[in-house]
């Protein structure tokens, strides 16, 4: 697998390679604008040719770079007004990417907020097929992330995801992408070979294992189908390092991104971010047999 992790864009999107190879990153995952904010300023035509020039730079040393979409966009969300907002802004998302020349934009399925799943996940279904018709002929592609399931986030059930991705019915523009916690959160468990693989034939079944085109590595602080989606330092928590090897030993994820959103810092540890990361990815290389 290629292992790397999240890294902030602060400054310009190009310095996320920097920053990954500080942390001896294989592969890094960025926002591409604020993500708690919906309007960003455009990227212009200098910014485009310092992040492409960084790109050719680490091409097959950091490569690829995965967007993550913005917090706010819900295209789940019953009130007509912020789904048309959350809509729009998956496409500027889109289009930031394409821009770049970025394949795979990560994207939180959505939150039915009461309404139910589904009534959330037509919507959801709608909104994708709007916006990957009015970017007919990009390149990217939306991983629908698999979800904890905490509150009424939809995407923590394999099933919620193969219904989307049947509903768009757009394979050259969409994708998953599985997070460790959130899947064992969501009750699926991993950590012995034997459950990891019931769990991947589960997956293959519903989803298909061709759709899984990008992960996020982290434990969990809490135990399996708790439905809490909150992340540990590899081997810290409830998944543990076993759960970990099996994915990084599996070759049918050899050519996988697999991204850490572990914490950035340790109470009464003075390492900087990009050693706590170093850390993080080493736990998971000593794991490969």
């Amino acid at each position: 697998m290629k292992l790397g992790a999240q890294m902030s864009a602060a400054g310009g999107v190009w310095k996320a390679f920097g920053r990954a190879e500080q942390a001896e990153c294989e592969t890094t995952m960025v926002y591409t604008k604020s993500n708690r904010q919906w309007k960003a300023k455009p990227l212009d035509e200098k910014s485009i040719a310092k992040f492409k020039t960084e790109a050719e730079k680490y091409r097959g040393k950091i490569d690829p770079l995965v967007v993550h979409a913005a917090y706010l966009i819900n295209i789940a969300s019953p009130k007509p007004e912020l789904w048309e907002k959350s809509r729009d802004a998956l496409r500027d998302e889109l289009d930031r990417a394409e821009q770049l020349g970025l394949e795979l934009v990560v994207l939180h399925p959505g939150s039915h907020m009461g309404e139910g799943e589904e009534a959330g996940l037509a919507r959801i279904a709608k909104a994708l097929r709007e916006v990957t018709a009015d970017t007919a002929g990009y390149q990217t592609r939306v991983c629908l992330e698999l979800m904890a399931g905490q509150g009424t986030n939809l995407g923590a059930k394999f099933e919620h995801l193969a219904y989307l991705l049947n509903e768009v019915d757009a394979p050259d523009r969409m994708g998953v992408c599985f997070d460790t916690c959130h899947v064992f959160a969501a009750g699926y468990d991993f950590r012995s070979a034997e459950n990891y693989a019931a769990m991947i034939a589960e997956l293959d079944n519903t989803i298909g294992l061709e759709q899984i085109k990008v992960f996020h590595f982290n434990d969990s602080k809490h135990e399996l189908g708790s439905l809490r989606d909150r992340h540990e330092h590899i081997g810290e928590g409830f998944i543990g390092a076993e759960g970990f090897a099996h994915f990084v030993n599996d070759p049918r994820w050899k050519d996988h991104p697999a991204v850490l959103e572990t914490p950035k810092k340790i109470k009464g540890d003075d390492r900087d971010e990009f050693a706590i990361d170093k850390m993080n990815l080493d736990r998971l290389r000593a794991l490969i047999q």
